[in-house]
């Protein structure tokens, strides 16, 4: 399999192909990121041929006599077989409808067992697509897409360099609520600095409640040397958030959400992970957030980012 740098998947995606059709990210001007800082350019397409060629070792998965080994020893008859596929890279979305056609054509070809095709997409990539190819990539397997909005608080939009506002996230996930295209949404807790993460909290339940996303994914921002935004706290111009206002953050945006949707704190940069339906678990997952506001001690959640070495 051809893959190029570290290999970025949400969680829920554990079960899926990963298929290389892109490395790297087109944007790459979030102040707070350095996801994509270990390789050489900014962004790259993988060529067909590559794509091809993944697709062929792929196939022999379900024959291979090592994975049928694997798969007795764990109690299975034979190797599942694989029915979704998650498209690698910052966001492969970005590309063409042609190319992103091309793509699930050849899936499709040597995988018929995948059924839908994800992968991570930026706010600017619905934009830059009509009504009619959103349509026919749907029709084609294109479904759960993984969209990190942040925030919905402009400011902190603006601060950070994300390259869209909340009234854009509104308006483009409308677009896939109109062709049928679910999604997934990433929330990044303390993304608007120290004292304003209720005002980030509102404004991103606020956008939610007006859309469906399938889930709302919390991360709590980790900031590391090599990011922009260590250089700005060095200069004074912009505050980190302490630990336990982050899970006071996390309580607001709950609180405040009024839509059915699945809430999950799953990442690495969660201390604490949970996952729930709403509104069926809302109650609960307040009071567990609760009690690590009020037993847990800054000191130790601090201990806990310092030392998470990455993402």
């Amino acid at each position: 399999m051809h893959y190029t740098g570290t290999i970025w998947r949400p969680p829920y995606e554990a079960s899926s192909l990963l298929l290389e059709v892109t490395a790297g990210c087109t944007h790459h001007q979030c102040k707070f990121c350095t996801l994509y800082s270990d390789l050489p350019f900014k962004f790259r397409m993988s060529p067909l041929a590559d794509i091809e060629s993944d697709l062929l070792e792929a196939q022999l998965w379900s024959t291979d006599p090592i994975s049928m080994l694997t798969a007795r020893l764990r109690g299975n008859p034979r190797p599942e077989h694989v029915q979704r596929a998650f498209l690698t890279g910052a966001n492969p979305f970005v590309l063409n409808s042609e190319r992103l056609m091309n793509i699930a054509d050849l899936i499709h070809k040597y995988i018929p067992s995948i059924k839908t095709i994800g992968c991570f997409a930026r706010i600017t990539d619905i934009a830059g697509k009509s009504d009619e190819e959103l349509a026919s990539l749907h029709k084609t397997g294109y479904d759960g897409l993984t969209i990190g909005i942040e925030t919905g608080d402009d400011k902190a939009l603006l601060f950070m360099n994300k390259g869209y506002t909340a009234a854009d996230i509104v308006e483009q996930c409308r677009r896939l609520d109109r062709t049928g295209i679910h999604y997934s949404f990433f929330y990044l807790v303390g993304i608007s600095g120290a004292g304003q993460g209720e005002i980030s909290a509102k404004a991103t339940a606020d956008v939610c409640n007006r859309l469906h996303p399938a889930l709302i994914g919390v991360n709590m921002l980790t900031i590391y040397p090599d990011s922009e935004l260590y250089q700005e706290i060095q200069h004074g111009r912009w505050e980190e958030e302490r630990e336990i206002e982050k899970y006071r953050e996390i309580r607001t945006l709950l609180k405040h959400l009024e839509i059915p949707t699945q809430f999950a704190a799953l990442g690495a940069s969660n201390a604490f992970q949970f996952h729930g339906d709403l509104p069926k678990d809302k109650e609960a997952l307040i009071k567990a957030l609760d009690k690590i506001i009020e037993t847990v001690k800054e000191e130790d959640l601090r201990e806990y980012r310092v030392n998470l070495n990455h993402l």
